[in-house]
């Protein structure tokens, strides 16, 4: 392993903070755009969209708050990984600039619900994205499928299709992030959350102890609940998505759940928007920021 991924490695395992997740891709560019203040009628194409898109994102970046002191690492979208921040690629520039380990969503959407969940679609040619992940300095991956009900077989698909494409991915030497998240809107997410937790404590029971993951979970409703797959042991961090919660609500519910930090993504840019100044956005992001990382400790 190159010293640069070690060091990467033991930000991600021992440091203090929290992953910031960039990684809104086509279908939710619109409406993180309109949440920044930029109307559909700002753009004509995707390319401006995303052209647009990416101007905010370098914005936070580029912000005196988004280091490596409280920014444990960031999730970017596949379009930013390949897109350049004062002429320098993305995740060398976060690594090398910000002190922040640069992680791809590798996930292409999702499938229509069956039996309560929504698995992913197809990820044709991810071997190859994956290899470019690995040229451009990225340390690992996220990929997300979403459980709205509590249906045993649906969350044991869910889960092992998870697991498959984490299999793949640790075979390029990357670490997959796992994230089946369950809806908040769910009338049975306690209980889904219980088959959850034993349908992935199983599977990572044979994952070999040399194959580092990570999962990225729906803040529990029972607190703590997922303190055993925290003390897996090739478990490397179990993060938290906000899940559409506020970020208030988010970080005071993260705090009742010691080993668990966050990876938030709306909660994370709440209140910042493209009017304001510098200093007004810079001000907004590092209390955001702020709150994220204090109840990630």
């Amino acid at each position: 392993m190159s010293s640069q991924r070690d060091a990467m490695q033991e930000k991600v395992v021992n440091g203090k903070g929290f992953i910031a997740a960039l990684d809104q891709s086509g279908g939710s560019t619109p409406k993180a755009l309109g949440d920044y203040g930029i109307a559909a009628d700002r753009y004509s194409s995707d390319a401006e969209m995303f052209d647009l898109m990416h101007a905010m994102r370098t914005r936070i970046i580029k912000s005196p708050a988004f280091t490596g002191d409280k920014v444990l690492g960031a999730i970017l979208f596949e379009m930013t990984m390949d897109r350049q921040i004062d002429g320098r690629e993305t995740p060398e520039y976060l690594w090398n600039e910000r002190g922040v380990v640069p992680f791809l969503k590798v996930d292409k959407g999702l499938e229509d619900t069956a039996n309560g969940v929504q698995l992913m679609k197809p990820i044709p040619g991810l071997d190859d994205l994956l290899a470019r992940a690995v040229a451009k300095g990225v340390y690992g991956t996220k990929m997300r499928s979403v459980i709205h009900d509590a249906d045993p077989a649906g969350i044991a698909a869910i889960v092992e299709q998870q697991f498959e494409f984490g299999a793949q991915i640790a075979a390029h030497g990357l670490v997959p992030i796992l994230e089946p998240e369950v809806s908040i809107k769910s009338a049975t997410k306690n209980e889904a959350e219980v088959l959850l937790r034993e349908a992935i404590q199983k599977l990572a029971a044979q994952v070999p102890a040399t194959t580092p993951i990570m999962l990225k979970l729906t803040i529990p409703t029972q607190p703590n609940y997922y303190a055993p797959l925290v003390a897996e042991p090739h478990v490397q961090r179990v993060v938290a998505l906000s899940g559409g919660y506020s970020r208030d609500e988010a970080c005071a519910l993260l705090a009742q759940n010691p080993g668990v930090i966050a990876s938030f993504s709306r909660a994370l840019v709440e209140g910042v928007s493209d009017g304001q100044t510098d200093a007004e956005f810079d001000a907004t992001l590092a209390a955001s920021i702020g709150a994220i990382y204090e109840a990630s400790l």
